[in-house]
């Protein structure tokens, strides 16, 4: 007899409250995207070489901090932890708010409110996937990644299209405001999670440095998934430096207004939906190894249709459907990738290790992102919003290579090792 399909993790108490929580922040971290650089670009009348800084400081923290947050999170209980986290975001935003309403809005005080925010999100992201192996089970990962990522790909596409509506009404320090009572929301929903966790003995801890360490190798000699970090941490680099002038781009060259740059916004990430919805298929129809590389190879070019909008638009066709074309295939490839790879990595990992795992990854991965942002502002400053954005297509394209010409090209299944069996044989607990 076949053994019973389990239930869904819908009915997973536990997952339940992170989900919806998930699902807040998301929806406030959306909105945060869309109605920051818009009020800079409209309201502070920022330049390419500020909208490039602003992108840098929001993701400075995974490049400043990002290796001993994860030592820290491995000592920390990661439920407090995401709920700290949210806590912090939800009182930065107040403040750039009541700044902002009481006309004392400056560029520096969106960069000082980018850099702590980072901060927080540097701790919440590393806690975030180090706490769902052990509150699902290392059987029911890919389960729950698909579903996070699918309240991701929700959130990115209704909060940008009601960002964008909302922006028409009330001001943008207003938009922030709805923010902060997202993530206040979703600080009591994580909090409502009833589940103990064991945290190292403190005899047992080694020095940060050696901890660090740790993770960090353990990312860089495993072959496999270090061509993985080395394909999403390139791809991250030109991501950067085409989303550092995404909005000038949109508002100033394809002369979009904000409504019509959330709806854009919002349709495009309908392929995340999608690419959330499909993703364990896809993997069981191509091969759980060779998805990473054909997924990474598929973001190249879609990219190149954000600078195609403008030669389009020149026969006819609305930038509006091209960019939302440009969204739809870039997303649906990103998310399925992303479920990918993450599943990997964390049944790869040991359950110990994998916080410092995850922070050392996302040190490679996103500590390329604020480096991407200052690169793009420069590039607009000196070349162009337009020839910047062929550049970004161009470095999308090669970043593929990684993973392409490697094994993951030619295995249908990733290894996934005995951690227990490993850990008897060790004569560790």
């Amino acid at each position: 007899m076949p053994s019973p399909r389990p239930r869904s993790l819908a009915f997973h108490r536990n997952f339940r409250q992170l989900w919806i929580g998930d699902a807040l922040g998301q929806f406030g971290a959306q909105l945060t995207g869309l109605a920051l650089p818009v009020y800079a670009v409209t309201h502070l009348d920022a330049t390419e070489w500020q909208m490039g800084a602003l992108n840098a400081t929001q993701t400075a923290a995974f490049l400043v901090i990002g290796l001993p947050a994860g030592a820290w999170v491995d000592r920390m209980r990661k439920r407090r932890t995401l709920i700290v986290a949210d806590l912090v975001r939800a009182v930065v935003l107040a403040v750039v708010v009541a700044l902002a309403l009481a006309g004392h809005a400056s560029m520096p005080l969106l960069y000082a409110a980018g850099l702590v925010l980072s901060a927080a999100t540097v701790f919440f992201d590393v806690a975030h996937q180090s706490y769902v192996p052990g509150l699902v089970g290392l059987d029911r990962i890919s389960e729950g990644n698909s579903k996070l990522q699918a309240t991701q790909s929700v959130a990115m596409v209704g909060a940008p299209a009601i960002g964008g509506a909302l922006l028409r009404v009330i001001s943008a320090p207003a938009l922030i405001g709805v923010t902060v009572v997202t993530y206040l929301a979703s600080a009591v929903f994580v909090g409502r999670i009833r589940q103990e966790e064991v945290l190292p003995r403190r005899e047992d801890r080694r020095s940060l440095r050696v901890e660090i360490a740790e993770g960090l190798q353990f990312v860089v000699r495993q072959p496999l998934l270090r061509r993985i970090v080395a394909c999403t941490s390139i791809g991250n680099l030109f991501n950067a430096v085409s989303s550092a002038l995404l909005v000038i781009y949109a508002l100033r060259v394809l002369d979009l207004d904000e409504a019509g740059l959330g709806v854009v916004f919002s349709a495009g990430a309908v392929g995340g939906l999608l690419g959330a919805v499909v993703a364990d298929r896809c993997a069981r129809w191509i091969g759980g190894g060779r998805i990473v590389p054909v997924s990474a190879l598929a973001m190249g070019p879609a990219f190149a249709l954000v600078p195609l909008a403008v030669p389009l638009a020149d026969v006819g066709i609305p930038p509006e459907v091209t960019l939302i074309a440009n969204g739809v295939l870039f997303s649906f490839a990103v998310v399925v990738y992303n479920v990918a790879q993450v599943s990997f990595r964390q049944r790869l990992c040991p359950p110990a290790l994998l916080g410092r795992m995850n922070a050392s990854v996302r040190f490679i991965v996103w500590g390329t992102v604020p480096l991407g942002g200052l690169l793009g502002g420069w590039l607009g400053t000196a070349l162009g919003v337009i020839p910047t954005m062929w550049i970004a297509a161009g470095g999308t394209l090669l970043s593929a290579l990684p993973v392409v010409l490697s094994p993951l090209i030619r295995m249908r299944e990733l290894p996934t090792p005995d951690h227990a069996a490993a850990a008897a044989v060790d004569g560790t607990p």
